[in-house]
């Protein structure tokens, strides 16, 4: 029998983003992203009748446990192959500081951090509720529901009310998100894992403070973390410690989906927690990330969290802010081009929707939650919203892609930059009833005041 199927007449289970049949697929692409030659492994995978990466989902269609073992071996062939990039797009810490002569300077954050922190907990939940009932939905599909319910450009809650019921059959809501993220249907923030990540990495500073390690990370998932709660490049980290392998391998074995969002949605807790200085927050979030992610997967949350830090320092606009995230990436990195080209297009560009359709035309052969065409979408939201809340998270989210990250990362960064939650408008802050749902423990049912008092005792913690 092959080994990890199932025995003869039992019933399969399918786990998404874990089982070695269904990575293949999704490491030949990340191969060809990243210029590793991989034509000959390919044809042997598809010989056997493996399939490609799947568009949108983390399994192939059809469970193959037969092709278990045939895959294995091809992981670990592929990862042995030799990237043209890796000097371009470094992993190590010291790598990535070399590369960027230009790192932003450590500076004193003015008044007011605690009301700052709320708004941006808030910003982040109103973000990521807005892009939940539309995640994965292609790009038309997002513009044609909004335009039918008279929401186009995007400024409110998404709603099924006036839309018609041939348009929702042909692209249904995302399933688990449309009993809870409507407008018709928000009562508090639900879980999610844009909000889970936040809460574990502020546990994690509140037991071991901002010296801790990677392991220190890893010994918090295990304890804390419910497994189905983490998804791509988290579960395949998740799945190696369970078979013993440690950091920072664990992001590296058989973990084709190391590039995507993962870190990035790990990072505001960092940039939080380090008001105006940002090459301290990006350092912190490099400890965590490199947990289950490698290259851009890890630059992206270093920009995050170094333009969250800038934000949080009071006093800086979301140029500036932008500005002091791309600093800490590595130049000549696939994620900084990106960024660059998110800004200029934006700056360029005043209409929205053209300003995405381009972003969709240059990174639309990555998949939908990798981090290079995701932090291009956020940089560009960002900067064509100019610091505004509202148009800032429907930026984001109305551009595509990974909408509740995206959107809860701009509102993150709106959130600090208005300074203060009664200066975020009570459509998108009333309807959360100040209750954050979690499978973290002891975090279900927090507010999000609550929240700002934790995450400000450990920003100024000595």
């Amino acid at each position: 029998m092959t080994p990890g199927a199932p025995a003869p007449g039992a019933e399969a289970v399918r786990l998404t983003w874990v089982q070695p049949e269904d990575l293949v697929g999704h490491e030949l692409r990340q191969a060809a992203e990243d210029g590793r030659e991989a034509g000959e492994i390919a044809g042997r995978w598809f010989a056997a009748g493996g399939h490609p990466a799947p568009a949108a989902a983390g399994a192939s269609p059809g469970a193959r446990p037969e092709l278990r073992a045939l895959a294995e071996e091809l992981l670990d062939e592929l990862a042995a192959l030799p990237s043209p990039l890796a000097d371009a797009e470094p992993t190590a810490l010291d790598a990535i500081l070399a590369a960027c002569p230009d790192p932003p300077d450590g500076a004193a954050y003015a008044p007011g951090l605690r009301d700052r922190l709320h708004a941006a907990w808030l910003g982040r939940a109103a973000g990521c509720l807005l892009g939940k009932p539309v995640e994965k939905l292609p790009l038309g599909a997002i513009r044609a529901l909004a335009r039918a319910a008279g929401n186009w450009p995007l400024d409110d809650w998404f709603t099924a009310r006036g839309v018609p019921p041939e348009l929702l059959a042909a692209h249904p809501w995302n399933r688990r998100s449309a009993a809870t993220s409507l407008a018709e249907t928000i009562d508090g923030m639900p879980e999610d894992d844009d909000l889970n990540y936040p809460l574990l990495a502020l546990l994690l500073l509140r037991r071991h403070g901002r010296g801790f390690t990677t392991a220190d990370v890893a010994r918090l998932w295990l304890d804390e973390l419910p497994a189905g709660r983490a998804f791509t490049a988290e579960r395949i980290a998740y799945r190696n410690l369970l078979d013993g392998i440690e950091p920072p391998l664990t992001a590296v074995r058989r973990n084709p989906f190391r590039e995507w969002i993962g870190a990035q949605i790990r990072a505001d807790v960092h940039g939080w927690t380090h008001p105006g200085n940002p090459a301290a927050a990006a350092a912190q979030a490099h400890r965590d990330a490199v947990l289950s992610h490698t290259g851009n997967g890890v630059h992206g949350a270093m920009f995050v969290a170094a333009t969250v830090a800038a934000a949080a320092g009071g006093g800086c606009d979301v140029h500036r802010a932008l500005a002091a995230g791309l600093s800490v990436v590595p130049p000549r990195s696939r994620l900084a081009e990106a960024v660059r080209y998110g800004i200029a297009t934006a700056r360029a560009t005043p209409d929205l929707d053209a300003v995405v359709d381009r972003l969709h035309s240059r990174y639309g052969g990555y998949h939908w939650v990798h981090a290079v065409p995701n932090t291009a979408l956020l940089a560009a939201a960002l900067t064509h919203a100019d610091g505004d809340f509202t148009r800032s998270i429907c930026a984001a989210v109305s551009g595509g892609w990974d909408t509740d990250s995206n959107g809860a990362t701009a509102g993150s960064v709106a959130g600090l930059l208005a300074g203060h939650p009664d200066r975020l408008p009570d459509r998108w802050t009333s309807p959360l009833k100040n209750r954050l749902a979690t499978s973290v423990p002891s975090f279900d049912g927090i507010g999000f005041d609550a929240l700002a008092d934790l995450t400000h005792l450990e920003a100024v913690r000595p």
